[in-house]
């Protein structure tokens, strides 16, 4: 009764101060404010999912996160998968916030581009989108004044020559990252380029008031399928009970709904039917720590996956919000019979622990972060671990020192989730489990196993699509059996839509979504 009573007095407020923002504009919400809109430093989802609808690069991704041409009418692959040349439409132009740069792409854009993320001068946290090109070394050292591996032999054609095979190449080119920008307008601009981007999107900036909102509007000149909105507005709106009733009241056209509200959306006869919702590509787990005991024997960590009810705690804690994880890597990107051998099974988890001599019992120490979805969830592990004779403390800590702490090793295990960087199996086991990552690269379970560190390092080299998936299924089966995580689930996202907007899609990677296919009534 006290949260209805606070959204209608919320709707009253926000009636008496808040302006039907930007007529013919698709209205949305951030949660924050985007860091930067300078491809080169992208790291966030929710910038990643601006810029793409400022800039273009020579491949996207389609609804289904499959690559498709962009900037490139085409390209092709050499046998040995070292060599990639792309074809460069004609008439891609540049577009300025006022107008102006309008200019041809070329493939020395592109160029120009990959090497300026590579660049030490430019300290990019996305090096390694690139590094593996033939010459990035070497001009990361500053040794060479370019990178070897990127070749233009004309304005139409950029050669891109790997130093060896990597089967998830042409995906990382699909990312902010990889954006084209112009030479001239960055160094115009120098670091505030972010404030007056320049790229070849469907949109250009229109305003941005950092920390208040951010708009775009139509790019008039877009070489591909015209945008059907006039513009988006966002609106940074931090508190969700906000961002509930400003779509209520209509000033938002969609909303991500908090799961306090789900219930009530999904039995709502106002809003059932304007729900949508899409499986994540995310994995969200309990990591163990595998460098020491307890949890350095697999039996162990075994014995945890079956001492928990996964499935209950989906259904009750978490609401049904996500399908059920068979391993790390969510089963669109690597189809098959969906197998859970670590089934809730409380006495096998009991002989595990027997046969691995801690029979009589054992602490461990499970760090979170500071959420309190994620203590309620925590406290009912706890008490499964109990119940087999797993004793486990919790410590709660804010979000900066929680990674630091599992960053060093802290905690016997943690939850955590993982999503995609780009939409491949690779992406869900190198990363993550790979000896060399352990730590701060990304293996925060610090699993080293030497049979897993062989099978994904032939599958990223495997230039034969159906074979470096054979190796993915492999390497994915050895994780399982090792069982570093407690696989619990893939989260699934509610959105309710307004009914003036027609054609609004959800997109599994953030940077795939352009802004076009949607419209709005009275356009």
């Amino acid at each position: 009764m006290f949260k209805k009573s606070l959204i209608v007095f919320l709707l009253f407020i926000l009636g008496c101060s808040t302006q039907r923002s930007h007529p013919g504009y698709l209205n949305l919400r951030l949660a924050s404010d985007i860091t930067t809109l300078d491809p080169a430093f992208i790291v966030d989802v929710a910038g990643g999912g601006v810029a793409a609808k400022l800039y273009d690069g020579l491949v996207g991704f389609d609804k289904g996160a499959k690559i498709v041409p962009d900037i490139a009418s085409s390209y092709t692959v050499s046998p040995d998968g070292k060599t990639y040349t792309f074809r460069i439409r004609r008439g891609v132009r540049f577009q300025c916030a006022d107008g102006s740069c309008l200019k041809d792409v070329t493939s020395r854009d592109f160029k120009y581009s990959f090497e300026r993320v590579l660049s030490p001068e430019t300290k990019s946290p996305r090096t390694w989108l690139f590094d593996r090109i033939a010459g990035a070394k070497e001009y990361m050292a500053g040794k060479t004044n370019g990178v070897s591996g990127l070749k233009t032999p004309d304005d139409s054609t950029l050669i891109i020559e790997l130093a060896e095979p990597f089967g998830p190449f042409i995906e990382l080119l699909a990312m902010p990252g990889a954006y084209v920008v112009p030479q001239e307008e960055v160094l115009r601009w120098g670091e505030n380029f972010s404030d007056h981007p320049a790229g070849t999107g469907p949109y250009v900036l229109e305003r941005w008031e950092h920390g208040i909102s951010l708009s775009l509007r139509a790019n008039k000149v877009y070489f591909g399928e015209k945008p059907k909105l006039a513009g988006i507005y966002y609106r940074v709106i931090p508190e969700d009970l906000t961002a509930v009733a400003e779509f209520e009241r209509g000033n938002l056209d969609t909303l991500a709904i908090p799961a306090p509200e789900l219930r009530r959306y999904i039995t709502s006869p106002k809003w059932k039917d304007r729900i949508i919702s899409q499986v994540g590509m995310d994995t969200y787990y309990l990591g163990m720590n595998c460098s020491r005991p307890p949890f350095d024997d697999p039996l162990v960590r075994k014995a945890v996956s079956m001492a928990i009810d996964r499935k209950r705690i989906l259904d009750t804690v978490y609401e049904g919000r996500g399908v059920l994880a068979d391993g790390p890597v969510p089963q669109s990107l690597l189809p098959g019979p969906e197998r859970f051998p670590y089934e809730y099974n409380p006495a096998l988890a009991q002989r595990l622990l027997a046969r691995s001599g801690h029979g009589r019992g054992l602490n461990v120490k499970i760090f979170i972060g500071a959420d309190q979805e994620v203590l309620d969830m925590a406290e009912v592990i706890q008490q499964y671990l109990k119940d087999v004779g797993i004793y486990a403390s919790i410590t709660q800590l804010e979000w900066s020192a929680y990674k630091q702490a599992i960053v060093n090793g802290d905690a016997d295990a943690f939850w955590m989730s993982w999503e995609a960087d780009y939409p491949d199996p690779e992406n869900f086991l190198y990363p993550v489990f790979y000896s060399g990552n352990a730590g701060s690269a990304g293996n925060r379970s610090r699993l080293k196993d030497a049979v897993f560190d062989s099978l994904i390092r032939r599958a990223q080299t495997e230039p034969d699509p159906v074979s470096r998936r054979r190796l993915y299924a492999l390497a994915q089966d050895r994780i399982v059996d090792l069982a570093p995580w407690v696989f619990f689930w893939h989260k699934k996202d509610f959105v309710a839509v307004s009914g003036l907007v027609k054609g609004y899609s959800l997109y599994p990677i953030s940077s795939a979504d352009k802004g076009l296919g949607v419209a709005k009534e009275g356009l």
